[in-house]
Formats: C-alpha cells, sequence, structure tokens
C-alpha cells in the first residue's frame, strides 16, 4: 500500500475508547458520538430513575374494544369534565394508541369498552392487560413506530394506554414533554437505537436531567397545540370552527378567511419559535451546541393549520395556500352539515347533540338550542344532483351562511365558496361553466360523503342513502338521531313524493317534445331518458326501502358504525368500503 493510499485510508477511521461504550446503556459501538454524549449518560440517571415508563395493553380484538369515540352515545364516555371517583359508570374511557407524527397534544380518538372494570379484556386469553395501575396519572405518550420522528405528547389524567402508545408517567408532565419533544432527547435516542421504533426501554434511558426546560415555554407549545387539535370536529373537544370566531354580517366570508389565515401563520411561527427555543436550552444544557442545532423546519410545526405540514410534499407555496382555502371552505360546510343535524347548533358550544336514538332530542329544541339556525326535524337531509327539495342540504348551506354572514352580501359569499371548491376539493368545470349554487351542489353530491369519509377514518356519523349510480335520490342520515321511525318517514316524507314528482316531469316532457323542434326534440328525449332511469332506480331502491323499513331496524351504538352500517344491505353507499363487505 502506498503512503498516499495510507493517508486516504486513514480518514475513514475513528478512534475511540472502548470504555465510553460501556457509558451508553447496552455499550452500543458509536464511533462518532462527541464527549458531551458520553457524558450525559455518565452524569445524569437515567429517565427511568424518576419516571416510570411502560408500555399498555393489548386487546387482542381491537375491532371489539377499540371504537372512534364519535362512534358511540356521548354519554357513555368518561371526559375531563366527570369526577375519576365515579368512572366504574361509564362503559368507554378515552385511549390512546400512538397515531401519526405530532407533538405535544393531539391523536385523542379512541375509546376503549372498559364497562364492568374491563371484566371482558381481563378474562380473554388473547388480551394482554398490564400496567394498569399506571392508569387515569398524568405524564407523556409517543407513538411506538414512526415514519419520520419521534413525537411525544401530553397524556391526561383520564387516558388509558396501549401497546401501541408506550408512555411515562410524570408528576412534572410538561416538563418531560418539553424535554421529550426537543431534538436532544431524539439524538440520544438515535444513540441508543438508531431506528424509527421508540422502545420503552430506549426512551427509559434517556439521561434526564429534572431542573433543565422551561415550563412556561412547554405549557404554552400544548396551549397552542390543544388549541389547534381542537378546532376540528374530530376532536372531542371541539367547539366550533375558527371561522366563526371572525364572522360576521358586515364582512365577507372572503375578508373572514384572510383573518383566519393570517391567525394561523402567526400561531405557526409563534410555535416554531418556541420550539426552537426549547431546543437551544436543552442542546446547551447538555453540551451539544457542536453537534446540534435549535432550528425546526416548518414541516415539522406538527399544526393541522400549517399547510408545510398538513399537506407534505413538494408543492408550492401556491398550491399550499389553495389546498388550505379548499379544505377550510370544506370544513364549514362539513360544520354547517352537523348545524344542520342539530350535533352542533350556533347557539352553543361543542357537540349539543350526539347521544342515541334521537331521544332528548326535542327537549333541546325545546330549550331553545337551535333558535338561531334550526336543526333538522328528523335528521333526513336530501342531497340531490338536482333541486327536488326546498330543504335539501344545499338549500339550507345557503340559510347558514346567510345567517352567519347576511343576506346583502350572500351572492359574494357563495361565489367564494364556489371558487375555493373548484381550487382543489373538487374539478372546476370549465365547459359551458356553471354558477356558484350549481357547484355547490355538485360537491355535496359527488365529494362531500368522499371527504366525510376520510375525515371521519371510514367510521362516519353521517350515513349516505343512495339509490344507485343514477343518484335519483340520496339523502344524509345523522346516526346519533337514526331510530325506527327513520327508514318510514324517509320513505313517506321524501321517496314517495319524488316518485310522483319524477312521474309527472317525464308526462310533461313527453308533451314538450311532441310540440319542439328536431334538435330540441333530441334534447328532450336525452332529458327523458335520463329521468325514465332514475324512476326505474328509484322503484327499485323504495322496494327495499319499504323492506328495511318493514323490518324496523334497531341500531346498538356500542357495536360501533361497522357492525351498524351493514345492517341496510344495499340502501347505504360505500358498504364494503366501511364494512369489508357488501352488507347483508
Amino acid at each position: 500500500m502506498s503512503q498516499q493510499e495510507n493517508n486516504a485510508m486513514h480518514k475513514h477511521f475513528y478512534r475511540a475508547s472502548a470504555a465510553d461504550f460501556k457509558k451508553i446503556p447496552g455499550s452500543p459501538i458509536i464511533y462518532d458520538a462527541c464527549q458531551s454524549v458520553y457524558s450525559s449518560f455518565e452524569d445524569y440517571l437515567p429517565l427511568i430513575k424518576e419516571h416510570h415508563a411502560c408500555s399498555g395493553l393489548q386487546t387482542g380484538n381491537n375491532d371489539f374494544f377499540l371504537k372512534q369515540w364519535y362512534e358511540v352515545n356521548q354519554l357513555g364516555i368518561l371526559s375531563e369534565e366527570c369526577n375519576l371517583e365515579i368512572r366504574n359508570q361509564f362503559k368507554w374511557y378515552f385511549h390512546r394508541k400512538g397515531g401519526e407524527f405530532r407533538k405535544w397534544y393531539g391523536n385523542i380518538d379512541y375509546i376503549l369498552r372498559w364497562e364492568n372494570d374491563g371484566a371482558d379484556i381481563k378474562s380473554s386469553k388473547s388480551a394482554r392487560p398490564q400496567n394498569l395501575d399506571k392508569w387515569f396519572s398524568s405524564g407523556v405518550t409517543w407513538s411506538h413506530t414512526s415514519s419520520s420522528s419521534f413525537s411525544a405528547r401530553l397524556l391526561r389524567t383520564i387516558d388509558t394506554i396501549n401497546v401501541e402508545g408506550p408512555s411515562a408517567f410524570s408528576h412534572q408532565p410538561y416538563k418531560l414533554l418539553g424535554y421529550l419533544s426537543s431534538k436532544v432527547a431524539f439524538h440520544l435516542m438515535g444513540i441508543l437505537n438508531p431506528t424509527l421504533h421508540f422502545l420503552v426501554g430506549t426512551v427509559s434511558q434517556l439521561p434526564y436531567q429534572l431542573d433543565k426546560g422551561d415550563l412556561d415555554i412547554s405549557l404554552k407549545l400544548v396551549e397552542l397545540a390543544k388549541n389547534d387539535w381542537d378546532s376540528y370536529e374530530i376532536s372531542w373537544d371541539f367547539s366550533s370552527i375558527h371561522l366563526l370566531a371572525f364572522a360576521n354580517p358586515e364582512s365577507t366570508l372572503k375578508a373572514t378567511c384572510k383573518k383566519l389565515r393570517s391567525r394561523w401563520q402567526d400561531t405557526t411561527l409563534e410555535m416554531q419559535r418556541l420550539e426552537e427555543e426549547n431546543n437551544r436550552l436543552f442542546i446547551d444544557a447538555y453540551g451539544l451546541q457542536d453537534e446540534l442545532t435549535p432550528d425546526v423546519p416548518l414541516s415539522e410545526i406538527t399544526l393541522t393549520c400549517n399547510p408545510h405540514y398538513r399537506y407534505g410534499g413538494n408543492l408550492t407555496d401556491e398550491e399550499r395556500e389553495a389546498r388550505l382555502q379548499s379544505d377550510t371552505i370544506a370544513e364549514l360546510i362539513s360544520y354547517a352539515i352537523g348545524c344542520m343535524m342539530g350535533r352542533y347548533s350556533l347557539d352553543r358550544e361543542g357537540l349539543v347533540y350526539a347521544h342515541a336514538g334521537n331521544e332528548g332530542f326535542k327537549a333541546l329544541v325545546e330549550e331553545g338550542a337551535y333558535s338561531t339556525f334550526a336543526a333538522d326535524d328528523d335528521g333526513i337531509l336530501p342531497l340531490t344532483s338536482e333541486n327536488w327539495f326546498a330543504d335539501d342540504v344545499a338549500a339550507r348551506i345557503e340559510q347558514f351562511v346567510a345567517t352567519v354572514w347576511g343576506k346583502d352580501q350572500l351572492e359574494e359569499n357563495l361565489n367564494f365558496i364556489a371558487e375555493s371548491l373548484n381550487l382543489y376539493a373538487i374539478k372546476s368545470v370549465k365547459k359551458g361553466g356553471e354558477t356558484a349554487r350549481e357547484t355547490i351542489r355538485r360537491y355535496l353530491s359527488t365529494q362531500f360523503y368522499k371527504d366525510h369519509l376520510k375525515t371521519y377514518k371510514k367510521r362516519p356519523i353521517y350515513w349516505l342513502f343512495s339509490s344507485g349510480k343514477e343518484k335519483a335520490f340520496e339523502c344524509l342520515v345523522y346516526l346519533h338521531r337514526y331510530n325506527e321511525s327513520t327508514l318510514p318517514r324517509m320513505r313517506t316524507e321524501y321517496v314517495t313524493p319524488l316518485l310522483g314528482q319524477m312521474a309527472s316531469r317525464i308526462e310533461r316532457k313527453r308533451m314538450e317534445q311532441t310540440e319542439a323542434s328536431t334538435a330540441e326534440a333530441k334534447r328532450i328525449a336525452k332529458e327523458i331518458d335520463s329521468l325514465t332511469k332514475q324512476l326505474s332506480e328509484l322503484r327499485a331502491f323504495d322496494d327495499q326501502l319499504k323492506h328495511h323499513a318493514d323490518m324496523r331496524i334497531r341500531l346498538d351504538l356500542d357495536d360501533g358504525v361497522k357492525v351498524n352500517y351493514g345492517k341496510f344491505g344495499t340502501l347505504l353507499s360505500d358498504v364494503k368500503a366501511i364494512t369489508g363487505d357488501k352488507g347483508d
């Protein structure tokens, strides 16, 4: 070997002391770790010495024991407003199961069936109910496996934990969360176990200085993350969409969106500033200034209102903003439908009705819970591509917008809604164009339910009853207001009248055809053909509807959407996607 080759080879060698390896739990052979890393493991106690960390429950049957919180009767769920001393009176407990990359707060969507103190799980041979004595304790939880990076979140005292959501418990959860959310903790985890599987043993061995970090910074970061999480329907603590906080009849919807976007931008930048300050404090405390920088890219500021995180990818700023605007308007429509259903109200914050069987709903109406914008009488909302019903969803969207932003600017606001939907939610119609009302109706008829399924993770709370591909009749039914009279009412109030209307329109079109010119007669013939197909489809749907209406189907919400959705045969849309089969 030449001297030149020998010198070149030396560039690829590291010199490290075997004694240093022993300072790190497990003695991993890390040649390029700096002295500050070895000193941290040598000088500071492992996290487990002060904070017990453990894995959680393995149910053995997630389909039965775990649900999304919005599937069941809300009255059966233990919430923060409830006294923990009476928790045995509840059937469902919030259950932390890891989830997507999200820091500080969130991913609170699963609930655990734990009636009779979990007797069913405890007696199951396939379940593993471990570390139950640590439940209902404050701490920090994280996702066992990640596709990107480590993300820890606050663990509440009403939460139970899953094997996929290991946790560490602490009387100072915010300070612990500040450390685990820092670049320092992630860097040291990579030394202990260079994978994206964040095991209890790995986190437990992290060197932890109890007196470092800033409690106020962690509190503020959790507050910002919680406020963001709670501003979307998927959160139990959702009170109202943030658009309404800026809305008034003297301002347009476009101006309202602009104000909200500015607030979101400020929040994102404030979150970034605080996270970088949190990183700086721990980098200085552990002497890792030469190894790490405090910088946090916008893509890792895990707020849903932050399009860099929400959409990822290689989008341009213009594309991100277009998607955010379109999604914001789609969320407005979803919230408006929730108000129509009585789930939400312009007069009250949060969930107003999410019980079962429509029980207690009349009392809410009598109390004036829906005075500003009336909830639908029966929780059945026609969703049609044509204006067959005066009170269908499209018509009521107009009423909602006029109620919140005033009647004087209704046309301008409807145009903005249509423009926003065309940015991303649906494809713009170029040939011949369409009015704003037609665009909104097209979104409702073709895309809303797809968005709803995505938002609610294929466990929809508004169910789409559909006559078939001709879309002769479709309507949304609110799961929590469904009862044995829903299908009979759907038939008598909507389907039967629509059968008559369609037959009459066909007759009128035939009369017009006899007096029309040749070109016009051909156009009318196409309309007649389309209406005839729809009428035939509607009659077949009516037969099935009558059959199921006579069955007086009852739902048990504790069984969840997947089981209940399959009870209606082909009356419902997307049965296979939701239940995994074609239904009964």
